[in-house]
């Protein structure tokens, strides 16, 4: 028997051995599952703060690189070594400032907002009754469809302030905690993933040095430097990503402000600051952040005035149009190469898979994954001396 039979008879009894033990560990998975599910739970809670620290360093790795800059730029040069600690205390404690204003300024203010407005709808569908009915006068039918439609809308938006969007504004600290664990597991996570945050920031360095030596120990140079490429690919997608979204968020909430401002003046707009916040802030989520955040800011126009609330939804198509068609392709221009019916589907997918996260998270991750099958298939085409295809 040559080597050649040896060899195929070989891996084909490998091939057989390995089917076989997976399908027994597949077999115990299945017996064992509730056990399974419960280590995995337990694992995932003693990953929990390990997931908030490493998140949070990583949104405030660029930030905290611009301080250190401007640290050992200014600093005398006995004190440079203190750049890093100094530029990790310094983002630290504006992002905790920024938190601390955004949630001191827009959950009381919503709340308070919310309750005026239960109160403010039975006036408001009777003032709206009693406009159309003096435009309908003499056309009793019309009248009388008119009156049970505004009954059956009065009686709705009540209920689904008082019973719905009203508790679920009261409950939304308590609502999170209840949903993630105790007071105390939550606080604990943070308290850990803040330190483990810190750890990280001041070690970054040193740990992308040892994550290098790593690949290059167990690849060769030529794998590594692939490795590497798209870890750099990865980063610079998703740091080019939520970089511009929030300064695209940014800018459009600048923009909202300076028009409710004008407005405050010339037509009576109120709650501009928190309006502003709200669409500043659901900005972020892609595709869906605008509408997202026009609804609750229309309905705290709504409470003082339907023609102003009007107004603010034609400026609210417009501002997106603009923000959609112009600012954002132009911060966002290279950071993920996604068509806009690529974005639809990210976001669609990843909602489904996991939820809210999914809608932050999904772009950048569904760009990745595009740009590995867009280089496969490249590749591929271009041993199959087919490379012309894409050119058609």
């Amino acid at each position: 028997m040559n080597k050649e039979s040896l060899k195929k008879i070989f891996l084909g009894s490998l091939t057989g051995f390995l089917s076989l033990a997976l399908a027994i560990v597949l077999y115990f998975c299945i017996q064992r599952a509730e056990g399974l599910r419960q280590s995995l739970q337990w694992l995932r809670g003693v990953l929990t703060p390990f997931v908030y620290g490493g998140t949070m360093a990583y949104l405030l790795k660029t930030p905290c690189g611009f301080l250190e800059g401007l640290f050992e730029t200014h600093l005398p040069v006995k004190y440079k070594k203190y750049a890093t600690p100094l530029g990790v205390v310094t983002v630290l404690l504006l992002a905790v400032l920024v938190l601390y204003l955004l949630t001191s300024m827009v959950i009381p203010e919503m709340v308070s907002s919310v309750i005026v407005l239960a109160n403010a709808i039975p006036a408001k569908i009777e003032q709206l009754t009693q406009w159309v009915l003096a435009h309908l006068e003499g056309n009793e039918v019309l009248q009388n469809y008119v009156n049970t439609a505004f009954e059956n809308l009065e009686s709705w938006l009540t209920n689904w302030a008082t019973h719905d969007l009203l508790p679920t504004m009261q409950g939304m600290m308590g609502g999170v905690v209840n949903t993630v664990g105790s007071v105390i597991t939550v606080l604990k996570n943070i308290v850990l993933g803040i330190i483990i945050c810190v750890y990280l920031l001041l070690g970054r360095k040193k740990l992308a040095r040892h994550g290098k030596a790593v690949v290059y120990a167990l690849l060769k140079p030529a794998s590594g430097d692939k490795v590497l490429e798209e870890f750099h690919f990865i980063d610079k997608t998703f740091v080019g990503f939520f970089g511009g979204k929030i300064l695209d968020s940014a800018i459009v909430g600048l923009i909202c402000y300076v028009f409710c401002l004008v407005m405050s003046v010339v037509a009576g707009f109120q709650n501009a600051v928190l309006i502003s916040v709200i669409i500043g802030v659901t900005n972020v989520i892609p595709y869906f952040g605008p509408f997202i955040g026009a609804v609750p800011s229309a309905l705290l126009i709504f409470i003082n005035s339907p023609r102003n609330c009007l107004i603010f939804l034609i400026f609210i198509v417009i501002l997106q149009q603009f923000d959609g068609n112009v600012l954002g392709p132009k911060l966002l221009a290279g950071s993920v190469g996604l068509t806009g019916f690529w974005v639809l589907f990210a976001i669609t997918l990843f909602q489904g898979l996991f939820g809210f996260i999914g809608i932050l998270i999904g772009v950048p991750i569904f760009a990745v994954i595009y740009d590995l099958i867009r280089r496969g298939v490249v590749a591929g085409l271009a041993r199959h001396d087919k490379s012309d295809v894409l050119r058609e």
